[in-house]
């Protein structure tokens, strides 16, 4: 019988935990052949969430729970469920029933034909329109500047073979994004389509913040780009500055001298200093990049 462990981050959800753990039973029982075990990652929650894992604990012997001594952020409690699978594959799940366990059959049976990453993306976004925006400006950012292809509306609702996991556990980096991780590591990949739920209880706790340095951190952690703006925008400064002075030597000083004052001149030179020392920005930055990707220490493939 083939194993599969259901990873569940956990920030304040006491509300959702026994509808989640109902749930997954529902869909577990109806499926013969596999043996289940559900890691519940507590990331630090200051509600009762810890106590509802331990008596779920208590009462079945497929429950483990890993208590984090603080609040560590969800992808790090990700990692550490990820980390303590030690089964066929793992799915990711969030507590707060906006991912429906009954498309885990679905997953499954992609997995059955051969799939080694299985991802839930949602058809209908239930955000207000400025997060719509802004989520797509993130993914069309990503894209553009880095070299993996992250696909819109996906979730960390995702199934991930054996030794997608292995590979996974070796990334040591620290600043991290679940699904950017795994999209960077390639390997065979199919999605299913899911209309996600709205809270049963509770609010989200996941603030904009949050979500600004989640998106900063992806697009830090996959692409150098941004370091090389500096160098790129020095390079125009210094051409069009040096293309004028070039123009305004000869015009002032052979044609007619009242056409461009002095103080013309030192406006466009220090234009032409400012995209000198940019330009350096910019090399300075190809040698921090190599820098940041030997010190991620990712696999080479």
């Amino acid at each position: 019988m083939k194993r599969i462990s259901i990873v569940v981050p956990v920030y304040c959800e006491e509300e959702n935990i026994r509808s989640l753990y109902k749930r997954l039973e529902g869909v577990t029982k109806c499926i013969k052949n596999y043996r289940w075990e559900y890691i519940f990652v507590n990331d630090g929650s200051d509600d009762n969430s810890f106590l509802v894992l331990q008596k779920l604990a208590a009462c079945d012997r497929k429950v483990k729970v890993i208590n984090f001594s603080r609040n560590f952020g969800k992808e790090i409690a990700l990692s550490a469920g990820v980390a303590a699978a030690d089964t066929d594959a793992v799915i990711t799940i969030d507590s707060d029933l906006q991912h429906p366990p009954e498309l885990i059959p679905a997953m499954l049976k992609k997995w059955e034909n051969g799939a080694d990453i299985v991802i839930a993306a949602r058809k209908n976004i239930q955000h207000p329109l400025y997060r719509k925006l802004g989520s797509k400006l993130f993914y069309w950012t990503m894209n553009k500047i880095s070299q993996i292809k992250m696909i819109s509306h996906t979730t960390d609702f995702r199934l991930i073979d054996r030794k997608v996991a292995d590979v996974f556990k070796t990334m040591p980096e620290r600043s991290r994004i679940y699904r950017g991780l795994i999209d960077w590591l390639g390997f065979k990949t199919e999605y299913v389509e899911f209309n996600a739920s709205a809270r049963e209880n509770g609010h989200s706790v996941y603030s904009y913040r949050k979500l600004l340095g989640l998106a900063i951190n992806g697009i830090t952690s996959f692409s150098a780009y941004p370091l090389k703006v500096a160098g790129i925008i020095g390079l125009l400064i210094t051409f069009f500055s040096s293309t004028l002075l070039m123009i305004m030597f000869p015009v002032r000083f052979i044609f007619n001298p009242v056409y461009f004052s002095s103080l013309s001149f030192v406006v466009v030179i220090n234009t032409l200093l400012t995209g000198i020392v940019l330009t350096c920005l910019g090399l300075i930055a190809l040698y921090i990049e190599n820098i940041h990707n030997e010190v991620i220490s990712r696999p080479l493939y």
